[in-house]
């Protein structure tokens, strides 16, 4: 389980998302102090990304017929 907080303005309104040290790490292998802004979206997407492909392995695949019928749902 992850214990991920948000943080909420007076209005109850998440303004911000508190994280484990841990996931920031997988999510951020590079070194944040002197990351740019560009540079932490990449990282970002780029754990996001691997993390699907990684699903994708283990989901079946899907015939023509299937793919475009799940598509019209």
């Amino acid at each position: 389980m992850l214990n991920i907080e948000y943080l909420t303005n007076k209005d109850g309104d998440a303004i911000a998302v508190v994280i484990p040290i841990d996931l920031w790490r997988q999510l951020l292998p590079i070194p944040t102090e002197d990351a740019s802004l560009e540079e932490l979206q990449e990282a970002v997407e780029d754990y996001c990304l691997n993390k699907a492909m990684d699903e994708a392995v283990n989901s079946p695949l899907l015939t023509r017929s299937e793919a475009l019928a799940y598509l019209e749902e």
